[in-house]
Parts: structure tokens; C-alpha cells; sequence
């Protein structure tokens, strides 16, 4: 299947200029408001925390604190070019969006230093990235209608209504590039949780108007050469604006990603020849800097197309016809004008995927194995991969404008690389980490041992009556557990040095681009989270932005300090979510030996952090181990709709332990209560009858 639209000009013809204007407004005002999401003000004196820790027993968001996303610590509202609004999904969220403090006048620590230093420089790499695409779709927008274009607007409208193209109606279930289907009804609300839907008049307009600007504006950001995460961001909020299913623009990206496999693989083999040439002319650009120009060059090779920036703008050959055959009708098939660019060169194609995906997975990986044992990205071939009858079809549908990297935080066997992240369909490019096996393994087997012995079992008994994370506060571990603790403590503090340094060697790859041009979403458990904290951190030490659209840390073994993630935020484009258990009793006990100041992200909420969203599971989940089979269920609940798992966690025993716990207890207190009342009562009527005599 096509892309929807193959000119990124064909929105000349879908929209009118008024409608144009409002677009580009939009436009605008979303990317101010990424580069607000960018900032944290300090604030010494109010960390944001609405006095709520999320045990409220509220099975329905899990006791999530409900703080605002928008609200700053001090009462304001972003301010925007225009008013703007909240999330627009009603009920409660299902994940706590952490608000940002104001900011303070004072002298700043030296942590608060450096997160402030690190915001600024990545304002100024937005602002570049602003700078590289706004002016042309500006140019692209405020070109005149003419005679010939209104003629073709028209004679677009009716074949739309002759045609009747189909519409989804609200509830329709749409399908994922991975086949999985999405209630429409379901997409949109929880599109507009994660990125807030800024009003607009467009939001009126016909459905098809509004999936053609959309995927429009993928194709211009798509001209500049790559698809970083902060057009992936873009991607999405203004699909929240207009109202459109994330599951389009997932659809959208991959079916340009095969076109764009398809046409240049056509003659060579994807696999050598054009890979090889890819990355030999993806070396080229990184040595001689001239990405700009060398784009140029290639949209002004395609014959009778004068693409933006090259020829002196959009104006002459939109007037003087030059739309005839390109936009005339509804429904292109194939990728063809805009698009041609890719079909000339493959080593244009090469550099965006990361020459097809070679450099993920071949021998750029050695250099890499040599610093940490194992390290590779293992490929999760897609089901219409599997299903493809030859290499040029099968490469082809490997490929996504989108990476997802999963990274486990121990092993119990082999297969366990890749059995987590499973769950993940095929909307995005999904690799496994592989790393230190022999080290993971290990730990898998000290966990297990752990959990199963009879010291763990006194320890149940303690958490039943308290939290873990008071537990670890108080120091409260039995003694018969303390006695067998260096059989864990020894294999967990090596695994940790261990994913710490695959994760400064992850951020390595990254930089050097080995994902290609393309945004990278970072999902992990325990000390899977631990490598992608440590991948944030180096990524925040380089000033290396828009290269991450997306995080998922769940049972993190890290600091929660504020300011601390202050100086990570800006290398995420998106959000970030923070999964934590206060039950969780495995990370309590391994981590009590680390300093406490800092608080543990794994047992806590991040708090005072504007982007970073906390997902208290406290009231379902104590058991550490339980996460990797919980990853589709949590990535739900984080708002990923393409994910092959539904909502609902079960609480596990030791939760409805404490539940019953909590209820004997008030069952008891309102007796005692009761019965002190009664007594009360009873001597007040003595008292008054002897008064009476």
C-alpha cells in the first residue's frame, strides 16, 4: 500500500490558503511549545508534589497523583502564541505527568548548573532544527491559489465525493502496521494524554483534508534529509491537533519507509552492494559536512521538479501548472515526484536507515563487543517479514522510520533477549540489546535463589505491614536475609558496572548514527533501565539531542532527584515514563546498600521534572521479576496502543496480602473505636445520673 500523499505540495491543492495559514500557525506554535517542554526552572522551594504518594487505593489509575501536566509549581499555564489547552481525553490519566517548579532567582547548585547549561544547548539545537524545516513549509504555504489551483481543489473535492472514500466513523478499528487493531475511539484519546491537542480550527475540516496535511508535512520533514525524534514529536502532536488516529502516522511512516526500501533496491542487492555504497556515502557526509548541500543536489536531479530551496521557491511552478500531473487526482498510487529523490540514489536511502540497517547489525557492532562482551542489536523480524517470499520483499518490510531498542535487566536463558519486547509490533524497527549474557545469567539465577528462599519469606511478612520503600528508609531487614545477602548483592553490583558501560555504549552508537537518521524509543527493566540511564547521561555530557523521541524505565535502579533529571530531560524529545513500584521489594533490598539521598526511581515518583511521567503500579506489583512479563501491559498504560497485550495487571499475592491486611486493620480500629465510644456513653450516663441524685 501507498503512501497517502507522494508531493508534500499536494496540500496546496487539499487545503485553501486560509486553511494553509492555520496549518502553519499550528505548526508553530507546537514546536514553541516543544521547546518549552525543554526547560526545567529550579525551584528549591517546591518540588512540585501535590502532597499525594499514590496509595490511594484507587484500582482504576492505580493510584497515580494526577498532577497537571501543564501546571508549572506556581499556579501559571504555559503560555503559548495562543491559548492552549490541558490533555483533552476526559477521566483520569493513567500515568501522573510530573509538573515543573518555577523558577528561582537565587544561586543555583552546581547539579542545577549543568542541567541549565545542558537546556540551553538544547534549545539551540531545536531552534536549528526549526530552522532547517519552518522556512520551508512556510514557503510551501503561503503560496498563491491561482485559477489552475482552485480548479483542481474542486475537481479533487468531487472525486472525494464520488468516490465516498472511506472515512473511519468514531469506534471503527483501524489496523497497525503489525496487524493489530486499534480502536479508533481509544487512538485519539490517549494521543491527546501524551501530547496535548493545541485547538484549531482544522480540527473541523474533512477527515481526508486532514490526514493529507498530515502526511505532508512527514514528507517535508523527510526533505531535510533524516527523521529525528523532535520530528517524530512533532509528527504526533500535530496529529493530536487535528485529531488523527497515532495508528495513521504509524501506517504513514511505514508504508514510505517500503516505498523508499522497494524503489532503491530495485537494482542492487540490498544486502552488499547498496549497503556498502550507503555507508561509504554516509562516511562522505560526516567527513566533509555538507548534508545540506548534498541534498540539494539531489532534489534538483529529479527531472522537471523543482523542489523547495532549489530553483527559487514554490511560487513560479505552482502557477505556472506545474501540479497538473503530480496532485490532479485522489489517491496516488505509488510514491512518485517528491519522493524520486530516493528512487536516484540509494545511498540517500542508505544514510536514513543506517545503511538498510546494516550498521545495527554488522561488523560496526565488533568494535563495540570488545568494550562489553555480547553486545549486539538482535533484529525482532516483524510478521510480514516472515511472511515475505523474497529478500527484496522481506528487507522491505523489515524497515520503519522508527527504531525501538528493548534491554532486559537479567536473564533466566538465552531466549529471554528477545521474549520481552515481543510484544511490540512491527510499527517501528524493533532490536534487543544483547550484553554481558554470562553476567546476566548469573544474575538471573542469584534473583531466583533470592526469592525462594525462607529469608525472602520473612520479609513478606514485614512489607505486608508497610511499604518497601519505608522499609528501605528504616532499615528494617530481617536478619536471616542480611546473613545471605552477598549471594545477590555480589552478582548484582557486577551486573550493574556492567550495564552501565553497555549503556555509554549504546549512547556511542547512537552518535555515530548507527540507527541511521531515524528517532529511537529506549525501553528497559531493572538494570536494562539502569544501561539507558547511563545512555542518557552521556548523551546530556555530549550535547547529543534529537536523537532519543521516547523512554520507558520501569523498576529503575537510579536516582529520583530532581535535578539530576533535570540535566537528562533535554536528550529526550518525548516523554519519558518512570514505572515504579513502592512494593517492589527485590530492588528495595538490592539497593540498600546505595545512598538514599537521592531517592530510587524504581520505589518513587521523579518529581519537579516537566516531560517525565510517573506510572505508579504500587498497587499491583511487588515482584521485581514480574516485569519482563508485564512489558506489553505496562507500554499500554504508557499509551502505546500498538502493543500486542491489553491493561489490565493483576495484583500479585503479596498486594492482596496487604489488601487484606489494610482491611483487618480498619475492620479493627472501628471496632476499638466502637467500643470506646460505647464506653464513653455508658460512663457519661453514670456520671449524669449520679449528678441527678
Amino acid at each position: 500500500m501507498a503512501p497517502l500523499c507522494a508531493d508534500p505540495r499536494q496540500v496546496v491543492i487539499a487545503l485553501d490558503r486560509d486553511r494553509r495559514a492555520a496549518l502553519l500557525g499550528l505548526v508553530e506554535e507546537i514546536t514553541a511549545f516543544m521547546t518549552l517542554e525543554l526547560m526545567n526552572p529550579t525551584d528549591d522551594g517546591d518540588d512540585g508534589d501535590d502532597g499525594n504518594d499514590g496509595n490511594d487505593g484507587n484500582d482504576g489509575n492505580d493510584g497515580n497523583d494526577g498532577n497537571d501536566s501543564n501546571a508549572d509549581g506556581s499556579g501559571q499555564k504555559h503560555q503559548l502564541t495562543t491559548t492552549t489547552t490541558t490533555a483533552a481525553a476526559a477521566g483520569t490519566l493513567p500515568f501522573s505527568p510530573t509538573p515543573a517548579p518555577a523558577p528561582d532567582s537565587l544561586a543555583l547548585p552546581p547539579t542545577d548548573k549543568l542541567a541549565d547549561d545542558i537546556q540551553e544547548a538544547a534549545v539551540i539545537h531545536m531552534q536549528d532544527w526549526k530552522n532547517d524545516f519552518l522556512p520551508k513549509l512556510r514557503e510551501l504555504l503561503e503560496v498563491h491559489d491561482t485559477a489552475e489551483i482552485e480548479a483542481q481543489r474542486q475537481a479533487r473535492r468531487d472525486a472525494m465525493d464520488k468516490q465516498q472514500l472511506d472515512t473511519p466513523d468514531p469506534g471503527e478499528l483501524l489496523v497497525s502496521p503489525g496487524g493489530i487493531q486499534v480502536d479508533q475511539s481509544e487512538d485519539v484519546p490517549s494521543l491527546a494524554q501524551l501530547h496535548h491537542p493545541i485547538p484549531t480550527t482544522l480540527a473541523a475540516v474533512p477527515c481526508q483534508d486532514r490526514r493529507e496535511a498530515l502526511s505532508c508535512v512527514l514528507l517535508l520533514l523527510l526533505s531535510t534529509g533524516k527523521y529525528s525524534a523532535h520530528s517524530r514529536i512533532l509528527m504526533l502532536y500535530l496529529a493530536s491537533a487535528l485529531q488523527v488516529p497515532q495508528t495513521f502516522v504509524d501506517a504513514q511512516e511505514a508504508e514510505i519507509a517500503q516505498s523508499l526500501i522497494e524503489s532503491s533496491a530495485a537494482d542492487a542487492d540490498p544486502d552488499k552492494k547498496a549497503a556498502m555504497s550507503a555507508e561509504a556515502e554516509a562516511e562522505k557526509r560526516r567527513q566533509q559536512n555538507q548534508s545540506s548541500r548534498f541534498w540539494k543536489v539531489g532534489l534538483a536531479s529529479v527531472a522537471g521538479a523543482a523542489i523547495i530551496g532549489v530553483t527559487g521557491g514554490l511560487a513560479a511552478p505552482l502557477v505556472a501548472g506545474a501540479l497538473g500531473g503530480i496532485m490532479g487526482g485522489v489517491g496516488l498510487g505509488g510514491v512518485a515526484g517528491f519522493l524520486g529523490i530516493f528512487w536516484a540514489n540509494g545511498a540517500l536511502v542508505g544514510a536514513l536507515f543506517g545503511a538498510y540497517g546494516a550498521k545495527m547489525t554488522g561488523e560496526l557492532m565488533d568494535k563495540y563487543a570488545k568494550e562489553v562482551e555480547d553486545f549486539k542489536f538482535i533484529p525482532l523480524e516483524s510478521e510480514p517479514a516472515a511472511a515475505a517470499s523474497t529478500s527484496v520483499e522481506k528487507h522491505a518490510a523489515q524497515r520503519r522510520l522508527r527504531v525501538t531498542i528493548g534491554i532486559n535487566g537479567w536473564l533466566n536463558s538465552e531466549d529471554d533477549v528477545a521474549r520481552p519486547w515481543r510484544v511490540l509490533d512491527s510499527s517501528s524497527e524493533v532490536f534487543a540489546l544483547r550484553y554481558e549474557m554470562k553476567t546476566l545469567l548469573g544474575l538471573g539465577t542469584a534473583l531466583q535463589d533470592l526469592v525462594s528462599s525462607f529469608a525472602w519469606k520473612t520479609l513478606k511478612a514485614e512489607v505486608i505491614k508497610r511499604t518497601v520503600l519505608a522499609t528501605l528508609w528504616a532499615a528494617l531487614w530481617p536478619m536471616q536475609l542480611l546473613a545471605a545477602a552477598s549471594s545477590v548483592d555480589n552478582p548484582f553490583s557486577r551486573a550493574s558496572n556492567r550495564s552501565q558501560k553497555a549503556g555509554r555504549l549504546l549512547a556511542d552508537a547512537l552518535v555515530n548514527k548507527v540507527q541511521g537518521e531515524r528517532p529511537v524509543t529506549l525501553v528497559g527493566y531493572s538494570l536494562g533501565a539502569l544501561a539507558i540511564h547511563a545512555c542518557l547521561e552521556s548523551l546530556a555530557q555530549r550535547r547529543a539531542f534529537g536523537l532519543v523521541d521516547a523512554v520507558v524505565l520501569i523498576g529503575t535502579p537510579a536516582p529520583s532527584d530532581a535535578a539530576h533529571w533535570r540535566a537528562l530531560r533535554p536528550v529526550v524529545s518525548g516523554p519519558i515514563f518512570n514505572v515504579y513500584s513502592e512494593n517492589d521489594m527485590v530492588l528495595g533490598f538490592v539497593y540498600r546498600m546505595h545512598s538514599l539521598a537521592l531517592g530510587v526511581a524504581g520505589l518513587q515518583a521523579i518529581r519537579g521534572v516537566r516531560g517525565i511521567r510517573n506510572v505508579n503500579l504500587s498497587q499491583r506489583v511487588s515482584g521485581h521479576l514480574r516485569y519482563p512479563s508485564l512489558t506489553g501491559e505496562i507500554l499500554r498504560r504508557c499509551g502505546f496502543e500498538n502493543v500486542r497485550a491489553g491493561t489490565e495487571i493483576e495484583k500479585d499475592d503479596l498486594i492482596r496480602m496487604k489488601d487484606e491486611h489494610a482491611e483487618a486493620s480498619a475492620e479493627a480500629s472501628a471496632e476499638a473505636g466502637a467500643e470506646t465510644s460505647a464506653d464513653s456513653r455508658g460512663e457519661e450516663g453514670q456520671e449524669g445520673t449520679q449528678n441527678h441524685k
